[in-house]
């Protein structure tokens, strides 16, 4: 009986080395996308001149992390099954809710034989909301470099470790800590009407409130110690759409908030009284 007991003890002894070997070939996230500063980028450009035009601007000022190509969404179509290559691309997103696609996003995805069943089986490193679709108001454009800065960022930050690699963008509302000593700019039509009826009780100095076009000067011109205000959402916001409100630093593009919210028939677009109370608590 005891040598029967010392003989399973043995088997199981000698099973655990065989399960941490399984184990280990688990491949996580971080390890998928280590070689991403070795491989190409194709950059997918859309086919509209204007967009085009900006984004290749602003690629070759800014991006910085690995080497890169621009290409046509044919040519993306063509080579997205290919591991060898990863794509920044504008994708529409439509939420279950929704009629139709409403924002726009910036996505970099890893090329691979799961892009035949389409991009949502794509490995994805970021996608970040960049306008709506059927009237981007123009910012865009001014804070694209700015979101090529946190596109970047993420990617180096998720090969340095899965917590980043596995974690939403709303996990940069951690760095909401660091706009204390900063001045907050915040466009006018960043804010919800609620914000703007409690206007005395939010929006006063640190905080800068002002015209969408003063505000985007800030980002044009990397200044520093300017934290600007953006949001994104679909050009008449119905119920079931969202909203994504952002901070991000005008010198460097580093992202201190984030946060979305559901469209309702009561909570409209825009920075809400919650959001506001978390900046306020920052900066105090």
């Amino acid at each position: 009986m005891m040598m029967k007991k010392i003989l399973i003890l043995l088997v199981a002894a000698l099973s655990i080395p065989a399960l941490m070997a399984a184990q280990a070939q688990i491949t996580t996230k971080k390890v998928k996308i280590e070689d991403f500063t070795e491989k190409v980028t194709k950059v997918v450009l859309s086919g509209n001149m204007f967009y085009d035009s900006t984004l290749k601007e602003a690629v070759r000022e800014h991006w910085t992390i690995s080497p890169y190509e621009f290409c046509s969404i044919e040519d993306f179509q063509e080579m997205k099954t290919d591991a060898d290559y990863y794509f920044l691309i504008k994708v529409k997103g439509q939420f279950r809710k929704e009629s139709g696609p409403g924002i726009e996003f910036l996505s970099l995805l890893k090329g691979g034989p799961e892009a035949e069943k389409g991009l949502d089986k794509m490995l994805e490193l970021i996608t970040f909301p960049y306008a709506a679709v059927d009237s981007p108001s123009g910012r865009e454009t001014v804070f694209l470099p700015l979101m090529l800065n946190i596109v970047q960022q993420h990617v180096l930050s998720s090969i340095a470790t899965d917590i980043v690699a596995y974690s939403p963008l709303i996990a940069y509302s951690n760095n909401i800590g660091k706009i204390k000593g900063k001045q907050v700019i915040m466009a006018e039509e960043d804010l919800s009407a609620d914000v703007l009826q409690l206007e005395d009780d939010y929006l006063k100095a640190p905080i800068v409130v002002t015209d969408m076009d003063t505000a985007d000067e800030y980002v044009a011109g990397n200044v520093a110690d300017a934290v600007v205000s953006y949001t994104v959402c679909p050009e008449d916001p119905q119920p079931g759409a969202f909203c994504y409100k952002m901070l991000v630093n005008a010198e460097d593009g580093e992202l201190y908030y984030f946060r979305k919210h559901r469209i309702t028939r009561k909570t409209g677009p825009g920075f809400l009284v919650e959001d506001m109370n978390r900046i306020v608590e920052a900066l105090d």
